[in-house]
């Protein structure tokens, strides 16, 4: 028996209307493409991480180059790398850079002392 305030819940939110029933079915099959869109994006995201940043722990040298030979009476302070140079700063206020493969002096720059 039906409840005349409540109304028979078949006939009133249309579950046997075959209209109803594909708009549901449309709406499973949307929210079903979005998450294996979205899962798939999430496996991409973590592929592109891993293959980019491959050598985030690989070990950093901070020894000075052997290659390198500093002219007679000059010794080296602080040394800093560039991509193809070793720049270092001398104790007479000089800043010599080298070739990072070859060892050759490439320029040297004078540093004025803030006193002068």
């Amino acid at each position: 028996m039906t409840d005349p305030v409540k109304g028979d819940l078949a006939t009133e939110n249309n579950w046997g209307d075959p209209k109803a029933m594909a708009g549901l079915t449309l709406m499973r099959r949307l929210v079903t493409s979005l998450l294996v869109v979205m899962i798939l994006g999430f496996l991409l995201l973590i592929g592109l991480l891993v293959t980019r940043f491959p050598t985030l722990n690989a070990p950093v040298s901070y020894d000075f180059p052997e290659n390198i030979t500093l002219p007679a009476g000059i010794s080296a302070q602080n040394f800093t790398r560039g991509p193809d140079w070793v720049g270092i700063v001398t104790d007479k206020n000089a800043f010599l850079i080298f070739d990072a493969t070859t060892g050759e002096l490439r320029q040297t720059v004078e540093i004025q002392s803030a006193t002068q």
